[in-house]
Protein backbone atom coordinates (compact mmCIF):
# COMPACT_ATOMS: atom_id res chain seq x y z
CA UNK A 1 0.00 0.00 0.00
CA UNK A 2 1.37 3.43 -0.97
CA UNK A 3 1.79 5.68 2.05
CA UNK A 4 0.75 9.32 1.87
CA UNK A 5 3.35 11.98 2.55
CA UNK A 6 1.53 12.89 5.77
CA UNK A 7 1.57 9.27 6.82
CA UNK A 8 5.28 8.97 6.15
CA UNK A 9 6.14 12.03 8.18
CA UNK A 10 3.89 10.88 11.01
CA UNK A 11 5.53 7.47 11.00
CA UNK A 12 8.96 9.04 11.12
CA UNK A 13 8.10 11.38 13.94
CA UNK A 14 6.45 8.71 16.08
CA UNK A 15 8.76 7.62 18.84
CA UNK A 16 11.05 10.64 18.64
CA UNK A 17 12.39 12.20 21.77
CA UNK A 18 10.92 15.66 22.44
CA UNK A 19 11.35 17.84 19.37
CA UNK A 20 14.19 20.29 19.14
CA UNK A 21 13.38 24.01 19.12
CA UNK A 22 12.21 25.26 15.76
CA UNK A 23 15.14 26.39 13.64
CA UNK A 24 15.46 29.75 12.04
CA UNK A 25 14.77 30.18 8.33
CA UNK A 26 12.42 27.18 8.09
CA UNK A 27 13.66 24.49 5.72
CA UNK A 28 17.12 25.98 5.28
CA UNK A 29 17.68 26.26 9.00
CA UNK A 30 16.56 22.71 9.74
CA UNK A 31 18.56 21.30 6.83
CA UNK A 32 21.75 23.15 7.76
CA UNK A 33 21.32 22.16 11.41
CA UNK A 34 20.90 18.54 10.29
CA UNK A 35 24.03 18.73 8.18
CA UNK A 36 25.99 20.18 11.07
CA UNK A 37 24.75 17.43 13.36
CA UNK A 38 25.64 14.78 10.77
CA UNK A 39 29.11 16.26 10.43
CA UNK A 40 29.52 15.85 14.20
CA UNK A 41 28.04 12.32 13.99
CA UNK A 42 25.27 13.44 16.34
CA UNK A 43 22.73 11.13 14.76
CA UNK A 44 19.90 11.84 17.21
CA UNK A 45 19.92 15.57 16.46
CA UNK A 46 20.51 14.94 12.76
CA UNK A 47 17.44 12.70 12.57
CA UNK A 48 15.30 15.26 14.36
CA UNK A 49 16.42 18.21 12.26
CA UNK A 50 16.08 16.30 8.99
CA UNK A 51 12.58 15.25 10.05
CA UNK A 52 11.72 18.92 10.54
CA UNK A 53 13.15 19.66 7.10
CA UNK A 54 11.05 16.87 5.54
CA UNK A 55 7.88 18.44 6.86
CA UNK A 56 8.72 21.52 4.81
CA UNK A 57 10.06 19.64 1.76
CA UNK A 58 8.97 15.96 1.89
CA UNK A 59 10.34 15.03 -1.54
CA UNK A 60 13.86 16.45 -1.33
CA UNK A 61 16.19 13.53 -2.27
CA UNK A 62 19.16 14.77 -0.27
CA UNK A 63 17.15 15.34 2.90
CA UNK A 64 15.45 11.96 2.51
CA UNK A 65 18.77 10.15 2.12
CA UNK A 66 20.44 12.00 4.98
CA UNK A 67 17.51 11.28 7.26
CA UNK A 68 17.60 7.60 6.30
CA UNK A 69 21.30 7.40 7.11
CA UNK A 70 20.85 9.16 10.46
CA UNK A 71 18.11 6.78 11.56
CA UNK A 72 20.10 3.71 10.55
CA UNK A 73 23.16 4.90 12.44
CA UNK A 74 20.94 5.47 15.47
CA UNK A 75 19.90 1.83 15.19
CA UNK A 76 16.32 2.79 14.33
CA UNK A 77 15.91 0.85 11.11
CA UNK A 78 12.08 0.80 10.97
CA UNK A 79 12.03 4.61 10.89
CA UNK A 80 14.74 4.56 8.23
CA UNK A 81 12.70 2.07 6.20
CA UNK A 82 9.69 4.38 6.18
CA UNK A 83 11.78 7.09 4.52
CA UNK A 84 13.61 4.66 2.23
CA UNK A 85 10.26 3.30 1.03
CA UNK A 86 9.15 6.84 0.19
CA UNK A 87 12.33 7.26 -1.88
CA UNK A 88 11.77 4.01 -3.77
CA UNK A 89 8.12 4.86 -4.47
CA UNK A 90 9.23 8.26 -5.76
CA UNK A 91 11.84 6.72 -8.07
CA UNK A 92 14.77 8.25 -6.14
CA UNK A 93 17.97 6.26 -6.52
CA UNK A 94 19.89 5.86 -3.25
CA UNK A 95 22.27 3.11 -2.20
CA UNK A 96 21.46 3.68 1.47
CA UNK A 97 17.73 3.44 0.79
CA UNK A 98 18.27 0.23 -1.19
CA UNK A 99 20.28 -1.24 1.71
CA UNK A 100 17.53 -0.46 4.19
CA UNK A 101 14.79 -1.84 1.95
CA UNK A 102 16.81 -5.01 1.36
CA UNK A 103 17.22 -5.48 5.11
CA UNK A 104 13.50 -4.95 5.73
CA UNK A 105 12.56 -7.42 3.00
CA UNK A 106 14.69 -10.06 4.69
CA UNK A 107 13.17 -9.14 8.06
CA UNK A 108 9.67 -9.59 6.64
CA UNK A 109 10.57 -12.70 4.63
CA UNK A 110 9.53 -10.92 1.43
CA UNK A 111 11.98 -12.83 -0.75
CA UNK A 112 9.91 -12.75 -3.92
CA UNK A 113 9.73 -8.95 -3.87
CA UNK A 114 13.43 -8.67 -3.07
CA UNK A 115 14.39 -10.78 -6.08
CA UNK A 116 11.91 -8.94 -8.26
CA UNK A 117 13.37 -5.58 -7.22
CA UNK A 118 16.93 -6.71 -7.97
CA UNK A 119 15.82 -8.13 -11.31
CA UNK A 120 14.10 -4.82 -12.10
CA UNK A 121 17.36 -2.93 -11.62
CA UNK A 122 17.66 -2.02 -7.95
CA UNK A 123 21.39 -1.99 -7.41
CA UNK A 124 23.59 -1.74 -4.32
CA UNK A 125 26.79 -3.36 -5.56
CA UNK A 126 27.91 -6.69 -7.02
CA UNK A 127 28.74 -8.25 -3.64
CA UNK A 128 25.58 -7.31 -1.75
CA UNK A 129 23.32 -7.88 -4.75
CA UNK A 130 24.83 -11.31 -5.35
CA UNK A 131 24.72 -12.46 -1.74
CA UNK A 132 21.24 -11.03 -1.17
CA UNK A 133 19.94 -12.88 -4.23
CA UNK A 134 21.46 -16.15 -3.06
CA UNK A 135 20.11 -15.88 0.48
CA UNK A 136 16.69 -14.85 -0.84
CA UNK A 137 16.60 -17.99 -3.00
CA UNK A 138 17.43 -20.04 0.08
CA UNK A 139 14.63 -18.24 1.91
CA UNK A 140 12.24 -19.31 -0.84
CA UNK A 141 13.33 -22.92 -0.28
CA UNK A 142 15.16 -23.10 -3.61
CA UNK A 143 18.55 -24.41 -2.50
CA UNK A 144 19.74 -25.35 -5.97
CA UNK A 145 19.14 -21.81 -7.23
CA UNK A 146 20.80 -20.37 -4.10
CA UNK A 147 23.96 -22.42 -4.65
CA UNK A 148 24.02 -21.40 -8.29
CA UNK A 149 23.87 -17.74 -7.24
CA UNK A 150 26.79 -18.24 -4.84
CA UNK A 151 28.78 -19.96 -7.58
CA UNK A 152 28.00 -17.19 -10.06
CA UNK A 153 29.21 -14.58 -7.56
CA UNK A 154 32.40 -16.55 -6.92
CA UNK A 155 33.40 -16.05 -10.54
CA UNK A 156 33.58 -12.27 -10.11
CA UNK A 157 37.00 -10.81 -9.55
CA UNK A 158 37.84 -10.43 -5.86
CA UNK A 159 34.55 -11.85 -4.58
CA UNK A 160 35.31 -15.56 -4.47
CA UNK A 161 36.18 -15.64 -0.78
CA UNK A 162 32.92 -13.95 0.23
CA UNK A 163 30.86 -16.19 -2.04
CA UNK A 164 32.40 -19.44 -0.83
CA UNK A 165 32.20 -18.44 2.84
CA UNK A 166 28.51 -17.65 2.54
CA UNK A 167 27.92 -20.78 0.48
CA UNK A 168 29.50 -22.82 3.28
CA UNK A 169 27.22 -21.14 5.84
CA UNK A 170 24.21 -21.79 3.61
CA UNK A 171 25.07 -25.48 3.29
CA UNK A 172 25.54 -25.81 7.03
CA UNK A 173 22.26 -24.01 7.70
CA UNK A 174 20.37 -26.80 5.88
CA UNK A 175 22.40 -29.60 7.47
CA UNK A 176 24.90 -30.29 4.66
CA UNK A 177 27.90 -30.25 6.97
CA UNK A 178 30.03 -32.35 4.63
CA UNK A 179 29.62 -29.77 1.89
CA UNK A 180 30.30 -26.93 4.30
CA UNK A 181 33.47 -28.62 5.57
CA UNK A 182 34.71 -29.15 2.03
CA UNK A 183 34.49 -25.41 1.46
CA UNK A 184 35.92 -24.34 4.82
CA UNK A 185 38.85 -26.75 4.54
CA UNK A 186 39.55 -25.84 0.91
CA UNK A 187 38.96 -29.28 -0.57
CA UNK A 188 37.01 -27.76 -3.44
CA UNK A 189 38.67 -24.46 -4.37
CA UNK A 190 41.40 -23.75 -1.85
CA UNK A 191 41.11 -22.78 1.81
CA UNK A 192 38.99 -19.81 2.78
CA UNK A 193 40.61 -16.77 4.33
CA UNK A 194 40.74 -17.42 8.06
CA UNK A 195 38.75 -15.08 10.28
CA UNK A 196 37.83 -15.73 13.87
CA UNK A 197 34.15 -15.99 13.00
CA UNK A 198 34.85 -18.31 10.08
CA UNK A 199 37.03 -20.57 12.19
CA UNK A 200 34.38 -20.80 14.89
CA UNK A 201 31.77 -21.70 12.26
CA UNK A 202 34.07 -24.41 10.90
CA UNK A 203 34.63 -25.76 14.42
CA UNK A 204 30.86 -26.10 14.83
CA UNK A 205 30.61 -27.86 11.46
CA UNK A 206 33.33 -30.36 12.43
CA UNK A 207 31.60 -31.05 15.72
CA UNK A 208 28.31 -31.69 13.91
CA UNK A 209 30.22 -34.24 11.82
CA UNK A 210 31.32 -35.92 15.10
CA UNK A 211 34.90 -34.83 14.46
CA UNK A 212 35.65 -33.13 17.75
CA UNK A 213 39.32 -34.08 17.60
CA UNK A 214 39.68 -32.34 14.26
CA UNK A 215 37.87 -29.33 15.69
CA UNK A 216 40.29 -29.24 18.62
CA UNK A 217 43.26 -29.47 16.24
CA UNK A 218 41.87 -26.53 14.27
CA UNK A 219 41.53 -24.46 17.45
CA UNK A 220 45.06 -25.33 18.59
CA UNK A 221 46.51 -24.49 15.19
CA UNK A 222 44.91 -21.07 14.91
CA UNK A 223 44.58 -19.83 18.49
CA UNK A 224 47.79 -19.59 20.48
CA UNK A 225 46.10 -19.82 23.86
CA UNK A 226 42.70 -19.73 25.52
CA UNK A 227 42.76 -16.06 26.46
CA UNK A 228 39.64 -15.70 24.30
CA UNK A 229 36.77 -16.99 26.51
CA UNK A 230 34.77 -18.03 23.46
CA UNK A 231 37.61 -20.23 22.24
CA UNK A 232 38.16 -21.60 25.76
CA UNK A 233 34.45 -22.44 26.02
CA UNK A 234 34.47 -24.32 22.71
CA UNK A 235 37.63 -26.19 23.66
CA UNK A 236 36.19 -27.30 27.01
CA UNK A 237 32.93 -28.46 25.45
CA UNK A 238 34.71 -30.33 22.67
CA UNK A 239 37.04 -32.03 25.13
CA UNK A 240 34.00 -33.08 27.15
CA UNK A 241 32.62 -34.81 24.06
CA UNK A 242 29.76 -32.38 23.48
CA UNK A 243 28.40 -31.90 19.98
CA UNK A 244 28.38 -28.17 19.31
CA UNK A 245 25.25 -26.89 17.56
CA UNK A 246 25.66 -24.88 14.39
CA UNK A 247 24.66 -21.37 15.46
CA UNK A 248 26.18 -19.01 12.93
CA UNK A 249 23.30 -19.05 10.43
CA UNK A 250 19.89 -20.64 10.99
CA UNK A 251 17.92 -19.21 8.07
CA UNK A 252 17.98 -16.71 5.22
CA UNK A 253 17.53 -13.72 7.53
CA UNK A 254 20.56 -14.80 9.55
CA UNK A 255 22.40 -15.17 6.25
CA UNK A 256 21.54 -11.59 5.33
CA UNK A 257 22.74 -10.42 8.74
CA UNK A 258 26.00 -12.22 8.06
CA UNK A 259 26.16 -10.56 4.65
CA UNK A 260 25.90 -7.08 6.15
CA UNK A 261 28.43 -7.97 8.83
CA UNK A 262 30.90 -9.37 6.28
CA UNK A 263 30.83 -6.09 4.39
CA UNK A 264 31.06 -4.03 7.59
CA UNK A 265 34.10 -5.98 8.76
CA UNK A 266 35.93 -5.30 5.49
CA UNK A 267 34.89 -1.64 5.43
CA UNK A 268 36.05 -1.10 9.02
CA UNK A 269 39.68 -0.99 7.93
CA UNK A 270 39.24 1.45 5.04
CA UNK A 271 35.92 3.30 5.01
CA UNK A 272 34.71 5.99 7.36
CA UNK A 273 33.24 4.75 10.67
CA UNK A 274 29.89 6.33 9.84
CA UNK A 275 29.58 4.40 6.57
CA UNK A 276 30.73 1.13 8.15
CA UNK A 277 28.17 1.68 10.90
CA UNK A 278 25.30 1.50 8.38
CA UNK A 279 26.19 -2.11 7.56
CA UNK A 280 26.83 -3.24 11.13
CA UNK A 281 23.55 -1.64 12.28
CA UNK A 282 21.64 -3.52 9.59
CA UNK A 283 23.31 -6.76 10.69
CA UNK A 284 22.19 -6.05 14.26
CA UNK A 285 18.68 -5.29 13.10
CA UNK A 286 18.30 -8.61 11.33
CA UNK A 287 19.84 -10.57 14.18
CA UNK A 288 19.79 -8.93 17.57
CA UNK A 289 22.07 -11.63 19.04
CA UNK A 290 24.84 -11.00 16.49
CA UNK A 291 27.36 -9.98 19.14
CA UNK A 292 30.19 -9.46 16.67
CA UNK A 293 28.05 -6.88 14.83
CA UNK A 294 27.09 -5.23 18.12
CA UNK A 295 30.74 -4.92 19.13
CA UNK A 296 31.68 -3.55 15.72
CA UNK A 297 28.92 -0.94 15.92
CA UNK A 298 30.08 0.03 19.39
CA UNK A 299 33.67 0.39 18.20
CA UNK A 300 32.59 2.57 15.26
CA UNK A 301 30.51 4.77 17.56
CA UNK A 302 33.47 5.10 19.90
CA UNK A 303 35.65 6.17 16.97
CA UNK A 304 33.00 8.77 16.15
CA UNK A 305 33.05 9.98 19.78
CA UNK A 306 29.40 9.07 20.22
CA UNK A 307 30.09 7.67 23.66
CA UNK A 308 26.52 7.37 24.92
CA UNK A 309 25.46 5.35 21.87
CA UNK A 310 28.62 3.23 22.13
CA UNK A 311 27.91 2.48 25.78
CA UNK A 312 24.34 1.50 24.90
CA UNK A 313 25.70 -0.95 22.32
CA UNK A 314 28.22 -2.49 24.70
CA UNK A 315 25.44 -2.90 27.26
CA UNK A 316 23.52 -5.09 24.82
CA UNK A 317 25.98 -7.98 25.14
CA UNK A 318 24.51 -10.49 27.62
CA UNK A 319 26.42 -11.17 30.83
CA UNK A 320 26.56 -14.91 30.09
CA UNK A 321 27.98 -14.45 26.57
CA UNK A 322 31.66 -15.38 26.07
CA UNK A 323 32.26 -11.90 24.61
CA UNK A 324 30.85 -10.12 27.68
CA UNK A 325 34.34 -9.30 28.94
CA UNK A 326 35.23 -7.74 25.56
CA UNK A 327 32.10 -5.60 25.72
CA UNK A 328 32.90 -4.50 29.26
CA UNK A 329 36.46 -3.61 28.30
CA UNK A 330 35.04 -1.54 25.48
CA UNK A 331 32.50 0.09 27.79
CA UNK A 332 35.21 0.99 30.29
CA UNK A 333 37.30 2.58 27.55
CA UNK A 334 34.28 4.50 26.28
CA UNK A 335 33.46 5.81 29.75
CA UNK A 336 37.09 6.85 30.21
CA UNK A 337 37.11 8.72 26.91
CA UNK A 338 33.86 10.41 27.92
CA UNK A 339 35.57 11.72 31.05
CA UNK A 340 33.72 9.37 33.42
CA UNK A 341 36.85 8.01 35.07
CA UNK A 342 35.25 6.67 38.25
CA UNK A 343 32.57 4.81 36.30
CA UNK A 344 35.22 3.32 33.99
CA UNK A 345 37.27 2.09 36.96
CA UNK A 346 34.15 0.60 38.54
CA UNK A 347 33.45 -1.39 35.35
CA UNK A 348 36.96 -2.84 35.40
CA UNK A 349 36.82 -3.57 39.13
CA UNK A 350 33.61 -5.54 38.66
CA UNK A 351 35.07 -7.31 35.65
CA UNK A 352 38.13 -8.28 37.70
CA UNK A 353 35.72 -10.03 40.10
CA UNK A 354 33.74 -11.87 37.42
CA UNK A 355 36.56 -12.51 34.93
CA UNK A 356 39.62 -12.25 37.14
CA UNK A 357 41.27 -15.21 35.43
CA UNK A 358 41.78 -13.17 32.25
CA UNK A 359 45.11 -11.37 31.98
CA UNK A 360 43.57 -8.89 29.55
CA UNK A 361 41.24 -7.57 32.25
CA UNK A 362 44.14 -6.72 34.55
CA UNK A 363 46.16 -5.27 31.68
CA UNK A 364 43.20 -3.00 30.92
CA UNK A 365 43.09 -1.90 34.55
CA UNK A 366 46.80 -1.16 34.45
CA UNK A 367 46.40 0.81 31.24
CA UNK A 368 43.49 2.72 32.75
CA UNK A 369 45.45 3.69 35.86
CA UNK A 370 48.53 4.55 33.82
CA UNK A 371 46.42 6.76 31.55
CA UNK A 372 45.12 8.54 34.64
CA UNK A 373 48.74 8.93 35.83
CA UNK A 374 48.01 6.78 38.86
CA UNK A 375 51.20 4.87 38.23
CA UNK A 376 51.52 3.19 41.62
CA UNK A 377 47.98 1.82 41.23
CA UNK A 378 48.82 0.53 37.76
CA UNK A 379 51.70 -1.66 38.95
CA UNK A 380 49.65 -4.29 40.90
CA UNK A 381 47.31 -4.68 37.93
CA UNK A 382 50.23 -5.34 35.58
CA UNK A 383 51.72 -7.69 38.19
CA UNK A 384 48.55 -9.77 38.14
CA UNK A 385 48.42 -9.77 34.33
CA UNK A 386 51.98 -11.09 34.17
CA UNK A 387 51.23 -13.73 36.82
CA UNK A 388 48.32 -15.02 34.72
CA UNK A 389 50.41 -15.27 31.54
CA UNK A 390 52.67 -18.27 31.10
CA UNK A 391 56.22 -17.70 29.97
CA UNK A 392 55.58 -18.94 26.43
CA UNK A 393 52.94 -16.27 25.91
CA UNK A 394 54.65 -13.42 27.77
CA UNK A 395 53.69 -10.02 26.37
CA UNK A 396 56.37 -7.41 25.73
CA UNK A 397 53.85 -4.58 26.02
CA UNK A 398 52.81 -5.47 29.58
CA UNK A 399 56.43 -5.35 30.74
CA UNK A 400 56.91 -2.09 28.83
CA UNK A 401 53.79 -0.55 30.41
CA UNK A 402 54.79 -1.72 33.88
CA UNK A 403 58.26 -0.32 33.25
CA UNK A 404 56.75 3.08 32.52
CA UNK A 405 54.71 2.85 35.72
CA UNK A 406 57.80 1.97 37.76
CA UNK A 407 59.79 4.78 36.13
CA UNK A 408 57.07 7.32 36.89
CA UNK A 409 56.92 5.98 40.46
CA UNK A 410 60.66 6.67 40.89
CA UNK A 411 61.64 3.00 40.98
CA UNK A 412 64.25 3.03 38.25
CA UNK A 413 65.82 -0.33 39.05
CA UNK A 414 62.59 -2.23 38.45
CA UNK A 415 61.66 -0.01 35.52
CA UNK A 416 64.91 -0.76 33.72
CA UNK A 417 64.48 -4.48 34.39
CA UNK A 418 61.03 -4.41 32.80
CA UNK A 419 62.24 -2.46 29.77
CA UNK A 420 65.06 -4.91 29.21
CA UNK A 421 62.67 -7.86 29.63
CA UNK A 422 60.40 -6.28 27.03
CA UNK A 423 63.37 -6.09 24.66
CA UNK A 424 64.13 -9.76 25.28
CA UNK A 425 60.59 -10.58 24.22
CA UNK A 426 60.60 -8.16 21.27
CA UNK A 427 64.15 -7.26 20.22
CA UNK A 428 64.59 -3.80 18.69
CA UNK A 429 61.03 -2.77 19.55
CA UNK A 430 61.25 0.97 18.80
CA UNK A 431 58.88 2.17 21.55
CA UNK A 432 60.84 0.34 24.21
CA UNK A 433 64.22 1.34 22.80
CA UNK A 434 63.12 4.96 22.71
CA UNK A 435 61.68 5.05 26.22
CA UNK A 436 64.62 3.23 27.79
CA UNK A 437 67.16 5.24 25.80
CA UNK A 438 65.48 8.55 26.59
CA UNK A 439 65.26 7.64 30.30
CA UNK A 440 68.96 6.85 30.38
CA UNK A 441 69.64 10.21 28.73
CA UNK A 442 67.55 12.08 31.30
CA UNK A 443 69.37 10.26 34.09
CA UNK A 444 72.68 11.02 32.37
CA UNK A 445 73.81 7.42 32.60
CA UNK A 446 74.93 4.89 29.96
CA UNK A 447 74.74 7.59 27.30
CA UNK A 448 76.60 5.62 24.65
CA UNK A 449 74.17 2.71 25.03
CA UNK A 450 71.27 5.16 25.05
CA UNK A 451 72.46 6.67 21.77
CA UNK A 452 72.74 3.25 20.17
CA UNK A 453 69.22 2.34 21.32
CA UNK A 454 67.67 5.54 20.04
CA UNK A 455 69.52 5.34 16.72
CA UNK A 456 68.09 1.84 16.26
CA UNK A 457 64.61 3.09 17.16
CA UNK A 458 64.96 6.00 14.72
CA UNK A 459 65.98 3.61 11.95
CA UNK A 460 62.84 1.57 12.67
CA UNK A 461 60.54 4.63 12.89
CA UNK A 462 62.12 7.49 10.92
CA UNK A 463 58.86 9.48 10.91
CA UNK A 464 58.20 9.31 14.64
CA UNK A 465 58.56 12.78 16.13
CA UNK A 466 59.01 11.39 19.64
CA UNK A 467 61.87 9.14 18.59
CA UNK A 468 63.62 11.75 16.45
CA UNK A 469 63.32 14.16 19.38
CA UNK A 470 65.01 11.57 21.58
CA UNK A 471 67.81 11.17 19.07
CA UNK A 472 68.44 14.90 18.96
CA UNK A 473 68.25 15.12 22.74
CA UNK A 474 70.77 12.35 23.42
CA UNK A 475 73.20 14.04 21.02
CA UNK A 476 72.64 17.28 22.93
CA UNK A 477 73.31 15.51 26.22
CA UNK A 478 76.52 14.13 24.75
CA UNK A 479 77.59 17.66 23.82
CA UNK A 480 77.29 16.99 20.10
CA UNK A 481 75.21 20.11 19.57
CA UNK A 482 75.77 20.64 15.85
CA UNK A 483 74.67 17.08 15.12
CA UNK A 484 71.61 17.53 17.34
CA UNK A 485 70.25 20.54 15.45
CA UNK A 486 69.07 18.73 12.32
CA UNK A 487 67.33 15.97 14.28
CA UNK A 488 65.60 18.42 16.60
CA UNK A 489 64.41 20.51 13.65
CA UNK A 490 63.06 17.37 12.02
CA UNK A 491 61.25 16.44 15.25
CA UNK A 492 59.68 19.91 15.34
CA UNK A 493 58.50 19.44 11.76
CA UNK A 494 56.89 16.13 12.69
CA UNK A 495 55.38 17.47 15.95
CA UNK A 496 55.05 21.23 15.44
CA UNK A 497 52.80 21.93 18.44
CA UNK A 498 54.43 19.65 21.01
CA UNK A 499 55.77 21.79 23.90
CA UNK A 500 58.57 19.38 24.84
CA UNK A 501 59.94 19.16 21.30
CA UNK A 502 59.89 22.95 20.89
CA UNK A 503 61.54 23.39 24.29
CA UNK A 504 64.28 20.93 23.33
CA UNK A 505 64.84 22.67 20.01
CA UNK A 506 65.22 25.95 21.88
CA UNK A 507 67.90 24.43 24.11
CA UNK A 508 69.78 23.03 21.12
CA UNK A 509 69.64 26.38 19.33
CA UNK A 510 70.98 28.11 22.44
CA UNK A 511 73.81 25.60 22.66
CA UNK A 512 75.01 26.43 19.14
CA UNK A 513 74.72 30.18 19.67
CA UNK A 514 71.41 30.79 17.89
CA UNK A 515 69.96 32.59 20.90
CA UNK A 516 67.21 34.57 19.16
CA UNK A 517 65.84 31.41 17.58
CA UNK A 518 66.10 29.66 20.94
CA UNK A 519 63.95 32.29 22.60
CA UNK A 520 61.42 32.03 19.79
CA UNK A 521 61.16 28.24 20.31
CA UNK A 522 60.79 28.59 24.09
CA UNK A 523 57.95 31.05 23.55
CA UNK A 524 56.33 28.58 21.16
CA UNK A 525 56.73 25.82 23.72
CA UNK A 526 54.98 27.96 26.35
CA UNK A 527 52.10 28.66 23.99
CA UNK A 528 51.50 24.94 23.49
CA UNK A 529 51.42 23.96 27.18
CA UNK A 530 47.93 23.08 28.39
CA UNK A 531 47.36 25.13 31.55
CA UNK A 532 44.95 22.47 32.88
CA UNK A 533 47.58 19.75 32.69
CA UNK A 534 49.49 19.86 35.95
CA UNK A 535 51.83 16.94 35.31
CA UNK A 536 52.97 17.68 31.77
CA UNK A 537 56.53 16.91 30.71
CA UNK A 538 57.24 20.52 29.77
CA UNK A 539 57.95 22.75 32.79
CA UNK A 540 56.53 26.24 32.09
CA UNK A 541 58.36 27.87 35.02
CA UNK A 542 61.71 26.56 33.82
CA UNK A 543 60.99 27.78 30.29
CA UNK A 544 60.09 31.25 31.59
CA UNK A 545 63.30 31.32 33.58
CA UNK A 546 65.28 30.49 30.45
CA UNK A 547 63.58 33.34 28.64
CA UNK A 548 64.51 35.69 31.49
CA UNK A 549 68.16 34.76 32.03
CA UNK A 550 69.16 32.24 29.35
CA UNK A 551 69.93 28.54 29.44
CA UNK A 552 73.45 28.94 30.82
CA UNK A 553 72.24 30.64 34.00
CA UNK A 554 69.45 28.08 34.47
CA UNK A 555 71.95 25.21 34.21
CA UNK A 556 74.22 26.93 36.72
CA UNK A 557 71.29 27.42 39.11
CA UNK A 558 70.44 23.74 38.78
CA UNK A 559 74.02 22.68 39.44
CA UNK A 560 74.32 21.14 35.99
CA UNK A 561 77.54 21.25 33.97
CA UNK A 562 77.80 24.34 31.78
CA UNK A 563 77.43 23.96 28.04
CA UNK A 564 81.03 24.91 27.32
CA UNK A 565 82.26 21.87 29.32
CA UNK A 566 80.34 19.57 27.04
CA UNK A 567 81.65 21.45 24.01
CA UNK A 568 85.20 21.22 25.21
CA UNK A 569 84.78 17.52 25.83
Amino acid sequence: MRLTTTGIIAAVVLGLTPALPATANGLAGAYLAGRAASYESDYAKAAQYYTQALIADPSNPRILENATSAYVNLGRVPQAFTIAQKMQLSGIESQIAHLVITAEQFEQGDYDQLLEDISAGRRIGPLVDGLASAWAELGRGRMTEALARFDELSQQNGLQGFALYHKALALASVGDYEGADALFSGEEQGPLRQTRRGVMAHVEVLSQLERNEDALELISALFRDDSDPGVADYRARLEAGEMLPFTHVNDATDGAAEMFFSVARVLSSDASPGYTLIYSRLAEYLRDDHVDAILLSAAMLEDLERYTLATESYNRVPRDHPAFHAAELGRADTLRRAGKDDAAIEVLQQLAKSHGELASVHTAMGDMMRGLQRFEDAIPAYDRAIELTDEDNAQWFVHYARGISYERSDNWERAEADFRRALELRPNQPLVLNYLGYSLVEKKIKLDEALEMIETAAAERPDSGFIIDSLGWVLYRLGRYDEAVGHMERAAELMPVDPVVNDHLGDVYWAVGRETEAQFQWKRALSFIDPTEEDGDADPERIRRKLDVGLDVVLEEEGAPPLRVANDG
